[in-house]
């Protein structure tokens, strides 16, 4: 028989095997949230998405703390309940005590968004050794570190979820940012193996990153470029982003995923 005389049965009778066990539903109702880089950009638009579904979020920040009193304003003009936690990520044990801190907050901790990086460029033949761990220490080294005291956090009530943030740069290779490139293909392979050492009681994903919100001080026509060069014809926006991280909190079923957010970018011109 091929594959294609197979019909999946529509039905549990059809097949006589019923579901095992439960998903790991994650409603951000009442949910404990930390947010990375939280303050401003992407990370607002995730800790406002957070917010309006009623998880009570902590907004990590390190030089923004303007921008992070203003989002946390924003939380608890919607509603809903905020904590503010600062620190230098590229530091194990300053990023250890940033999970620390968002537990005590609340007593817990269900949700972690690791949106925090650094991004610059390094072009070939110019990258120093102190951007070259600038780079892996934020992007990579605190992202795990930070995740690994979370999981050990959320393993001790009802599990949790984990979203990383990756590039599609790592699928269409920009020119110039290779040390970046290298720290976000690390991040999606930390999501693959996090995933599997993590089942069943935490689902981790992660969005790659298209053009969504370009960089500060690009111009109108850098903008349209970009735009130029999606399937889509478009920027994504913010609420593309925190759209597609909410998806990947609450759907039950899906872990070991990096999910682009990139109106088609990476197929563009192919």
């Amino acid at each position: 028989m091929s594959y294609n005389d197979f019909t999946y049965p529509r039905d549990r009778e059809a097949t006589g095997f019923e579901p095992v066990g439960e998903g790991l539903k994650v409603n951000p109702q009442g949910k404990v949230a930390l947010v990375t880089a939280g303050a401003r950009r992407l990370g607002r638009a995730v800790v406002l998405k957070l917010a309006e579904r009623g998880a009570r979020v902590v907004i990590h920040y390190y030089h923004s703390a303007e921008d992070a009193a203003a989002t946390a304003a924003e939380v608890e003009r919607l509603g809903g309940e905020a904590r503010l936690v600062c620190g230098d990520l590229s530091q194990v044990e300053q990023a250890e005590r940033i999970v620390s801190e968002a537990v005590a907050a609340w007593g817990r901790l269900d949700i972690l968004v690791n949106n925090a990086a650094v991004f610059f460029q390094t072009p070939p033949g110019q990258v120093s050794e102190e951007q070259w761990d600038r780079l892996f220490d934020v992007n990579l080294k605190g992202a795990f570190f930070g995740t690994q005291q979370a999981a050990a956090e959320m393993r001790r009530n009802d599990g949790g979820v984990i979203v990383n943030f990756v590039d599609t740069g790592i699928y269409i290779t920009w020119k110039g940012y290779t040390p970046y490139l290298i720290t976000k293909a690390g991040v999606e392979q930390m999501t693959y193996g996090l995933a599997k050492e993590l089942a069943p009681d935490i689902r981790v994903n992660a969005v790659a990153l298209g053009p969504v919100l370009l960089p500060d001080g690009h111009s109108a026509e850098e903008a349209k470029k970009f735009a130029a060069a999606t399937l889509l014809q478009r920027l994504g926006g913010r609420d593309a982003l925190a759209e597609a991280v909410l998806y990947l909190i609450e759907a039950d079923f899906v872990t070991g995923v990096v999910l682009p957010v990139d109106g088609g970018q990476r197929w563009y011109g192919q």
